[in-house]
């Protein structure tokens, strides 16, 4: 049976795009969840990891809310998944038997893989900014 999909980087995308399509306005985390489709607690515990990245500050009260740090040009989307991603495994690799010699082989070259298609997808993913997203995407309307 396979694992569920881990959404965060696509949510973390999702956000900064929308953040970036509403410069002026500061947007609260439920505001955010209701566009991701997803949970407020989720929007913040993904705006977490991009918090410590500099891409995006909160202010709280009352009038607070979230907004971007840094110009949407200058968030690539490889930025985003180095935040939310770090240096976990792509493949999801298993901790095989330490007694079992195929174990720690395919352990040892899926390893040196998985580093290869992470090297692969962050090249890919630093070739597209925030800012290349927006031309598609409408601003909600105001409040």
């Amino acid at each position: 049976m396979a694992n569920p999909t881990n959404t965060q980087f696509a949510v973390a995308v999702h956000v900064l795009t929308l953040l970036a399509s509403t410069p002026e306005q500061t947007l609260s985390s439920s505001d955010m969840a209701a566009s991701a489709n997803a949970n407020p607690v989720y929007v913040r515990r993904v705006l977490g990891p991009l918090r410590e990245a500099g891409m995006v500050a909160s202010r709280p009260g009352v009038n607070g809310g979230w907004q971007l740090s840094l110009p949407p040009a200058e968030i690539t989307l490889g930025d985003v998944w180095r935040a939310i991603q770090g240096a976990d495994p792509i493949l999801g690799l298993h901790g095989a038997n330490p007694d079992c010699e195929v174990g720690q082989t395919v352990h040892r070259h899926l390893g040196a893989i998985d580093r290869r298609v992470a090297a692969a997808a962050e090249a890919e993913l630093d070739r597209t900014s925030v800012l290349d997203l927006i031309p598609a995407v409408s601003p909600p309307a105001s409040r």
